[in-house]
């Protein structure tokens, strides 16, 4: 449910506060920061060797050391765990992990805190500065916050690829033409999944959900605490539904920042996204349409979206510098649905291209939000396609997909392109997504935009239902993904979180609306 980090619970995706952020330095961290061998540097320390109960399964010490990227306070680690839960004692993987110590007295320290950004497929090692820097400095110094990648994710190994050219070079329209072009594509997902099985059949049936939260009861264990908090974004949220179901005695506070629908996972997930993310795109051109006397693109709704289509069309029949095709522009433009700061910028290089022939402005989009890792690509098929079965019957796919497209045609086939190898994916899930349950566990955090389009609204609310110790905020007429820890900042919002953090606070109204923070308001537009 990202696609970055951004989620298409669907989608590895970016939540809208680190889109808006442009962390680029961090970003870097996530691919160099935290790469060094498990020996410790001057300054390191190791935590105590202990084991994850109900799992039987030993883990290795950490040991501390900074990290090599130069981010103050940051320190890296490296985590050995079982491949296969059920038998402990067999193949081994590595998790990286980072953290950004506590720095109040330890009296009055709050333990360990885990963080993770969604996807699935997202790296969550940078992750642990931004929370860090992003919280009151009173709350982040009571805490250890500790990023990680997950199993098969970046610096972890090892780091899963199934075919590193396949999001290369100019791809099939993602909108296919006729049948030919349609069993094009149907033998692009079929082939992937065969790749991955033949490059990473021995991993493919431990990359679940559920052997994550085996993974982070694992750092709990090694991190020698009884009880860790968790605070996640997107896909990071399902999986902190999940750790809460397996390990309920093992939390001690959880904030769910957008939420993902447990029941729908993942097949009506995606279709739900289709019909969110194109109400998205609509209020994108509404407001373009709304700044018409700067970026010229129509005055109405429906005139922008035409010349949106038809930039389209236009990249389609020529790609921008033979590299940058109609898949690529949607992926692009996609990225609008997560976070309204990205707004002003896509619609000066639409712009720009449409009433110039300017390219210049497309490519730096695209490589700002449009270019995919098939590292994050591969593991969020591993995840999801193996979480529960998916439809095998490509007659169902299609038909759904012809159905959605009807009304809703910006993210249809795209996301059924994005989802595809799951129909053919070499490890069977179960017939039912894992049943979420609420018993026991303390009082959880929930943030949620109403028109958040990588986890909507409705689903969101459905999680609620099953986490009866959940208190959520709403944020009327929010619809970016990922509400706390924005940039610009949304002071309700982050002080709710912050409260929580600090104290276990909850807001008290009852019912599914347990308070309300206004949205921020729509970006300027840049001339």
């Amino acid at each position: 449910m990202d696609r970055t980090p951004r989620m298409r619970p669907p989608r590895p995706v970016r939540p809208a506060w680190l889109a808006a952020a442009g962390i680029a330095v961090a970003a870097l961290l996530a691919v160099t920061g935290c790469t060094s061998p498990g020996g410790a540097s001057t300054g390191s320390s190791a935590a105590p060797v202990a084991s994850a109960p109900g799992s039987g399964a030993s883990t290795s010490a950490l040991h501390w050391h900074s990290c090599t990227l130069g981010i103050a306070g940051l320190q890296c680690a490296r985590l050995t765990v079982p491949l296969d839960y059920a038998h402990p004692g067999g193949r081994k993987i590595t998790l990286a992990l980072s953290r950004v110590p506590a720095t109040a007295p330890p009296s009055q320290q709050q333990g360990d805190l885990l963080v993770n950004p969604g996807g699935p497929g997202g790296s969550g090692l940078s992750l642990a500065a931004a929370v860090a820097a992003g919280l009151s400095r009173k709350v982040a110094a009571d805490y250890n916050i500790i990023g990680f990648d997950p199993r098969g994710v970046g610096s972890s190994v090892p780091a899963l690829t199934c075919d590193p050219s396949f999001l290369s070079g100019v791809r099939p329209d993602y909108i296919p033409s006729g049948a030919a072009a349609e069993q094009t594509l149907i033998n692009r997902a079929r082939t992937y999944a065969a790749d991955c099985q033949k490059r990473y059949g021995w991993l493919l049936p431990y990359m679940t959900s559920a052997d994550a939260a085996r993974d982070m009861d694992s750092i709990r264990a090694a991190l020698g605490a009884p009880k860790i908090s968790y605070f996640a974004y997107s896909y990071g949220t399902y999986l902190g539904q999940v750790y809460a179901t397996l390990f309920p005695h093992h939390l001690r506070r959880m904030v769910l920042d957008s939420t993902v629908d447990p029941t729908g996972a993942w097949y009506a997930d995606n279709i739900a996204q289709d019909y969110a993310f194109e109400g998205r795109m609509e209020a994108f051109f509404s407001w373009v349409a709304a700044h018409h006397a700067t970026y010229g693109l129509g005055s109405t709704r429906a005139g922008v979206d035409q010349a949106w289509y038809r930039a389209r069309a236009r990249i389609q029949a020529h790609p921008v510098n033979g590299r940058i095709g109609a898949d690529d522009f949607d992926d692009t433009f996609l990225q609008g649905g997560y976070s309204n700061a990205l707004w002003p910028g896509l619609a000066a290089a639409l712009a720009a291209y449409l009433h110039g022939g300017a390219t210049g402005q497309i490519v730096s989009q695209y490589r700002q939000e449009g270019v995919q890792s098939e590292n994050g690509f591969a593991v969020y098929n591993a995840v999801e396609c193996s979480d529960v079965n998916w439809p095998r019957n490509w007659a169902r796919w299609n038909s759904d997909t012809r159905r959605v497209y009807r009304t809703a045609p910006f993210q249809a086939w795209d996301n059924a392109w994005f989802n595809a190898a799951c129909a053919f994916w070499p490890v069977r899930g179960p017939a039912k997504p894992l049943q979420i349950t609420g018993t026991g566990l303390p009082g959880i955090l929930m943030i949620q935009g109403t028109l958040d389009a990588a986890t909507p609204y409705a689903g969101a609310q459905a999680a609620h239902r099953l986490l009866p110790s959940a208190r959520m905020v709403v944020v009327r007429g929010g619809g970016n993904h990922g509400q706390s820890l924005a940039q610009p900042p949304n002071a309700c919002v982050d002080g709710y979180l912050n409260r929580y953090l600090a104290t276990g606070a909850l807001p008290s109204r009852p019912g599914l609306v347990n308070a309300t923070c206004p949205a921020l308001p729509p970006p300027s537009p840049t001339s």
